[in-house]
């Protein structure tokens, strides 16, 4: 019996490494505009009441950006921010380079769902509904 609660214990440990995959944005600041980055979050922030915004290189001030108007537009609140340097290949000079990395983990506010059940019926009201 013992064995199984083991096997279940690595089953749950699966599932929740698996749902911190599923709440992260990799930001690049070529592909997307800023504010396509910005309702991304707000919607993995619906579904997983946390989102992780991960950048590399330039991209990094994309993601503070982001960040910044989630808090101060009251939908998101820092929980953690991580700050790394990765080696990446460079396929051009043929070697490694060190990229700087980071990753900011928001977390839902209080009066989240009242904010943004207060956008959708401002968008609706003005006819432009994204849905």
């Amino acid at each position: 019996m013992a064995q199984m609660e083991e096997i279940t214990e690595g089953v749950n440990k699966i599932s929740i490494a698996d749902s911190q995959k599923k709440n992260r944005i990799q930001v690049s600041n070529t592909k997307k505009p800023l504010f396509f980055y910005v309702n991304l979050s707000k919607r993995y922030l619906q579904q997983n009441d946390e989102v992780e915004l991960s950048a590399l290189g330039m991209a990094i001030s994309t993601v503070v950006s982001i960040a910044e108007i989630l808090k101060n537009n009251g939908f998101a609140v820092e929980k953690k921010i991580t700050t790394s340097t990765v080696e990446i290949k460079d396929d051009s000079r043929g070697r490694p380079v060190q990229k700087a990395k980071i990753e900011i983990v928001l977390g839902k506010t209080a009066n989240f769902d009242e904010l943004m059940a207060a956008a959708a019926q401002e968008s609706a009201e003005n006819g432009n509904g994204e849905d």
